[in-house]
């Protein structure tokens, strides 16, 4: 006989095991479940089932540590994306606060120029500019000659008076404000009509009402317009009743023939984002009685 090769062998023992395996099948599946191979099944379910408890025991250290691993990678890659999130909505509502503020200004300023002359003309503006002073009295605008911007033309703004413009250019105007050292206006206290004029006060935030005389019935909390009047030729750069202020204090000075009346002014000078140039006063009357802000 001829010896065979180890190839031939291995195949020979893997036949004879495949054989041994679909025989010991056969007689698994057609015998009842008292029958012997399951009772050889179950007694060596019940030998290595300590084995495979304490396998699983074992390797418990190592799995828990694979997913706390998976859990911080998951954590640090939720965390960027949670902070990209927050960034994002800081953006948006720090959008929607601006937006917020810039349409109640809006809505402010209508209402201030729905009591001008139905003929008046005007012109919004933004400002892009402030003065770098503590009270701030000029600012720049973005509307200037080229949208009919001119020099002493009345400018208005949330809340009441402004300024007036003092130079433009092309496409942008400078406007001094209420404040400013340099700025007056006549105007007139309601209901009761004391007239006088209004001129910052040097050194603080509140406007002084000149030219009240003693006695005169002036009360805190009354308004104050401007006057807009007019005498042949001379007339005043700013229509009648645009709201100016309402006074916050009278007081009497026995050494002087006239009260120092201060007025605090409607618009807020530290906060505007928009305001509007009159660049025509109009010639008719008021659409509506004087309205406090």
């Amino acid at each position: 006989m001829f010896s065979r090769s180890p190839v031939q062998r291995r195949r020979a023992v893997l036949a004879v095991l495949l054989g041994v395996s679909l025989v010991l099948l056969t007689i698994y599946f057609s015998e009842s479940v008292g029958g012997g191979l399951h009772a050889i099944q179950r007694g060596a379910g019940e030998v290595l089932s300590p084995l495979e408890e304490g396998a699983s025991r074992a390797f418990k250290p190592f799995s828990d540590l694979a997913g706390w691993v998976g859990d911080v990678a998951d954590a640090k890659k939720e965390n960027k994306q949670l902070k990209a999130e927050v960034k994002t909505m800081r953006g948006q509502l720090a959008e929607l606060a601006t937006d917020k503020r810039e349409a109640e200004q809006l809505r402010a300023l209508m209402k201030v120029s729905s009591n001008l002359p139905k003929d008046a003309e005007t012109v919004t503006a933004r400002v892009i500019a402030h003065s770098p002073t503590v009270w701030y009295s000029t600012i720049g605008i973005d509307k200037g000659r080229g949208d009919g911007v001119r020099v002493n033309q009345p400018v208005i703004t949330a809340g009441g008076l402004a300024g007036k413009v003092i130079a433009v250019s092309g496409g942008n105007a400078r406007v001094s404000l209420i404040t400013d050292q340099s700025f007056g206006v006549s105007a007139e206290i309601m209901p009761g009509g004391v007239a006088g004029v209004v001129k910052p006060e040097i050194g603080g935030k509140d406007l002084i009402f000149d030219f009240v005389r003693k006695n005169t019935d002036v009360r805190r909390g009354q308004v104050v317009v401007t006057s807009g009047f007019k005498s042949g030729a001379l007339e005043s750069l700013f229509p009648r009743g645009i709201p100016i202020g309402k006074i916050g204090s009278v007081k009497q000075d026995e050494l002087e023939n006239f009260q120092r009346v201060r007025v605090r002014p409607y618009a807020e000078l530290r906060d505007i984002d928009f305001v509007q140039v009159i660049t025509d006063k109009g010639t008719s009357g008021l659409t509506a009685g004087v309205s406090q802000p």
